[in-house]
Parts: C-alpha cells; sequence; structure tokens
C-alpha cells in the first residue's frame, strides 16, 4: 500500500533530521550573474536545477510557486515539469498555485496539478468553503494545504475579523479540521511564521495537522519560535524559505551559497524524534 502524504513526510523529515522546506521562487530579475544573456525559460530550469542539486541533502521537501512559472508564458508548463522532475523522488513536492474554485473546477485543478504535473500537495484557498478544497483530497498520497494565518501584512485586513467571537482564521482551521474525516488525502494548514502566537493557538485547535508555515529568512521570523509554538511531531510541521536560501549569492558562487544557507536553516530548524 502507498504511504500517505503525511507519512512520506514523516520520513523526508527523519532523514533530512529538519523540517526545512525549500521554496523555489524563480525570478530571472534575481538570478546570479553566470545566468545573464540566457533566455528567461532556460534560466528559470537550469537555476531551480542548481539549488535543488545544492539544497536536497537538508530539504525535507520543496515549495514550488506557480506564478514564476506561468510568467514564462507558452514554455511555462515545460520549464514547471522539468523543474518537478529535477527534485529526487523520495522528497515530497508542494505546488504554492492557491487554487480555490467549486465542483467541477477543482475537480480539474487537481487533475492537473497531480495527475499531469505530478505534484504531491498543493496550495488551497478556503473562502469558497468545503467543496473547493474536498476535490483535492481523493487520493491518499495527495495533500491540501489551507490558507489560514498567512504571513503577509495584509493578512489582518480579514484574517484577524471576529466570527462567533474568535478571529476567522480561526474558524477556517477548525473547519478544516472537521473536513478531514471526509478526506482520503492529508488536509493542512498554512500558518505564516511571523504571528507565532496564532500558530501556538492554531496548534492548539487542530492537533497534529500538517502546517506549512512560510514567513522565516527575509519575512523575519523566528526559527525557534515557530517550532516551540508548531512542532507535534514528524509530519506535522515544514518551516519555508525561499529568498534567503535561492538568492544567497548572486555571484559564481551562488550554488556553495544556497547549500550553506540551507545546512544554517535545517540545522536551525532541526528535530529529534
Amino acid at each position: 500500500m502507498a504511504l500517505s502524504f503525511s507519512g512520506r513526510l514523516a520520513a523526508s523529515q527523519r532523514r533530512a533530521s529538519s523540517v526545512l522546506c525549500v521554496g523555489l521562487d524563480p525570478d530571472p530579475e534575481l538570478f546570479p550573474e553566470p545566468f545573464a544573456g540566457i533566455d528567461a525559460v532556460s534560466a528559470t530550469v537550469a537555476f531551480c536545477r542548481a539549488v535543488i542539486d545544492a539544497t536536497s541533502a537538508h530539504a525535507c521537501a520543496y515549495k514550488i510557486n506557480f506564478a514564476f512559472f506561468e510568467a514564462l508564458g507558452d514554455d511555462s508548463v515545460r520549464a514547471l515539469r522539468a523543474v518537478r522532475r529535477a527534485v529526487p523522488e523520495s522528497i515530497p513536492v508542494i505546488a504554492d498555485a492557491k487554487r480555490g474554485d467549486i465542483g467541477n473546477t477543482a475537480r480539474f485543478y487537481a487533475r492537473s496539478v497531480f495527475d499531469d504535473l505530478g505534484f504531491d500537495a498543493v496550495t488551497v484557498a478556503p473562502y469558497m468553503g468545503a467543496d473547493s478544497v474536498l476535490p483535492f483530497l481523493e487520493d491518499p498520497g495527495r495533500a491540501a494545504f489551507v490558507l489560514a494565518r498567512t504571513s503577509n501584512p495584509g493578512a489582518h485586513d480579514f484574517q484577524h475579523l471576529r466570527t462567533d467571537g474568535v478571529p476567522l482564521y480561526l474558524n477556517v482551521a477548525r473547519a478544516v479540521h472537521r473536513w478531514q474525516s471526509e478526506c482520503a488525502g492529508t488536509l493542512g494548514l498554512v500558518v505564516g511564521a511571523t504571528a507565532p502566537d496564532a500558530l501556538a493557538e492554531l496548534r492548539s485547535a487542530c492537533g497534529a495537522m500538517p502546517f506549512l508555515v512560510p514567513g522565516i529568512g527575509a519575512q523575519g521570523g523566528d526559527a525557534a519560535a515557530v517550532l516551540e509554538s508548531g512542532y507535534a511531531g514528524a509530519g506535522s510541521l515544514l518551516v519555508n524559505s525561499s529568498r534567503a536560501i535561492c538568492y544567497a549569492s548572486r555571484g559564481s558562487d551562488f550554488e556553495d551559497a544556497a547549500a550553506r544557507a540551507a545546512r544554517s536553516a535545517a540545522r536551525l530548524l532541526t528535530t529529534v524524534e
């Protein structure tokens, strides 16, 4: 029987001894000097492959941001496939696509992300309710990370509005926790590292549900606070770092710099089972 997403993630974390997720946000304007003069599609694929090779010993997962590929034009899907295939088979890969539509549309989004492109998990927006999320969870080997309390400054615009006397993000999390009983796959939450108090609150409300936590590194979240507030055993926490690793150097030493940055982040995010 195939491992669940949670089982695969736990195994990958034990291998890496860390909960570090490396985010791939390939912005051609930030590429290191060796990629100057190369067309954007070829440079994107080569850059991401180099970062993956440099960091895979320290990463328990990768998160690939679809926006940076979709902006490449006609060859965007080819580039996305090539980068997805470059990740070692034992390491889960999350599609950071933030899908969020209902019924048949959601099923086709799921078919695209999982069956065609071969990702293991996807980020999903919950605004349209359960029927925009559950179609992603029909396979026990897949996962969906639902936006709850995000790391951006605008999170306060809606996520902190009080509903039934508590913040909206907490009601979203409680609903997602209930939906898990209806799913074959794994449900998780996106919770920003920049709000450790909310992270602790959500962990208390949702048990060992997997949390994808962006916001350390360039956004200023504290790794130690995230571990203290959010870790509940192998497979329960993924802490993402993107720019601080991918763009650790803009020179010809960018691969070595990415490896050093990933090693340093992994040490901060070391777990002991």
